[in-house]
């Protein structure tokens, strides 16, 4: 009976230490597993979505949670240390990159990969059509100066289509946030029309002449834009070629630097990046990158709307505060992930429609950048 009792006791004792075993295992189990968060441009986001998509196929341990809303709120979020990883368009102004300094870290930003801003349309009339658009019409269209569609100007560069167009207002959409995006736009609209750069200008926000017309629309992010393009006839819009892409949209053939009407495709995209010499600095000076430097390129086949998309990430340094913005494990999950795009993931089986590799030399400044980040 004593020793009956006893092993009823010791089993009572062995139990809960088994039980206990098994919730620390389980607790190792879940913080094995790495999140990494990234916030900002819409521009890039199906080519994001996709990057995560194959990588984690081969990393099941770590979860990338994409968010967008622009690269404003990119920059925003990186600033406030919302996010791990900020996306924007433009190269981050000096001002701001300042204020990513007074954290006591060093900022660090370098292209991601090239993509194109497209000019796309609804217009029931001529339902999937390709248009093509000079350069003084497309600014002045913008500018809100030609008000219909069937205007002269726009019949004469498009006899195919010219009996169909219609005396409809052009309606003018546009993003509501912070864009990327937008300052592309409103840059290259700059390069081509001196009145518009003296009457608007270049910029993530800008005031829209077609607003103050009673013909301007706003949309928030691409998908924003897109979806009021879609139920709003008789509008025109720019947006990312991966969303007209993905939505079927009708684009522009545009008039390039060399007079030449050019669709967005790889090829025409391709030929804008080797028609420039892309002059990106060291990462650790990103606000000095020039924006207006791959867009109106030279060439017969080059499309004149092209530019990167950036990354940002912290070296990880300590803060002022002396703590520092990733983790060990999480600096060394974001190191791999970023190498990993920078390399395999440039590949023509991870790029997805409407976006173009980057040349071998500006992958390398990114990889030389990923090297600077400090595990610990």
């Amino acid at each position: 009976m004593k020793k009956l009792l006893a092993l009823i006791l010791g089993l009572c004792l062995i139990v809960p230490v088994i039980s206990m075993a098994g919730c620390v295992g389980e607790s190792k189990n879940k913080s094995s597993t790495i999140i990494i968060r990234t916030t900002g441009a819409t521009f890039p986001k199906y080519q994001i979505q996709k990057w995560i998509n194959d990588y984690q196929k081969t990393h099941p341990n770590v979860k990338i949670e994409y968010e967008g809303g622009g690269s404003g709120h990119g920059q925003e979020t990186f600033l406030k240390g919302l996010t791990d990883i900020g996306r924007t368009d433009p190269p981050v102004k000096e001002s701001m990159w300042k204020r990513f300094l007074s954290t006591g870290d060093q900022p660090l930003q370098f292209p991601e990969i090239v993509g194109a801003v497209v000019i796309t349309y609804n217009i029931p009339e001529i339902g999937d059509k390709t248009l093509n658009l000079s350069r003084d019409v497309l600014a002045d269209i913008f500018l809100g100066k030609i008000e219909y569609w069937d205007d002269d100007r726009i019949k004469k560069l498009n006899p195919g289509v010219a009996d169909k167009l219609p005396h409809k207002k052009i309606i003018v959409v546009h993003r509501s946030d912070a864009s990327g995006t937008t300052a592309i736009f409103t840059t290259y609209l700059s390069l081509i029309s001196k009145e518009w750069a003296d009457k608007v200008g270049a910029g993530k926000v800008v005031d829209w002449p077609a607003d103050k017309m009673g013909r301007g629309v706003a949309g928030k992010g691409n998908s924003g834009v897109v979806a009021t393009l879609k139920s709003t006839p008789h509008s025109i819009a720019y947006t990312e070629l991966s969303y007209a892409i993905e939505e079927k949209l009708p684009v522009a053939a545009l008039e390039n630097k060399n007079g030449n009407f050019v669709k967005p495709t790889d090829e025409t995209i391709k030929a804008a990046v080797s028609a420039v010499k892309a002059n990106i600095p060291n990462p650790t000076e990103g606000y000095k990158e020039n924006l207006k430097q791959m867009l109106d390129a030279p060439g017969n086949n080059s499309y004149p709307i092209v530019a990167f998309t950036h990354f940002l990430v912290w070296e990880n340094k300590p803060m002022k505060d002396g703590k520092r913005h990733y983790s060990p494990e999480k600096a060394k999950a974001i190191k791999d992930f970023l190498t990993w795009v920078l390399t395999e993931g440039q590949k023509p089986e991870h790029l997805a429609p409407g976006y173009v590799g980057l040349p071998e030399d500006v992958a390398k400044i990114g990889l030389n950048a990923v090297n600077m980040i400090k595990e610990q």
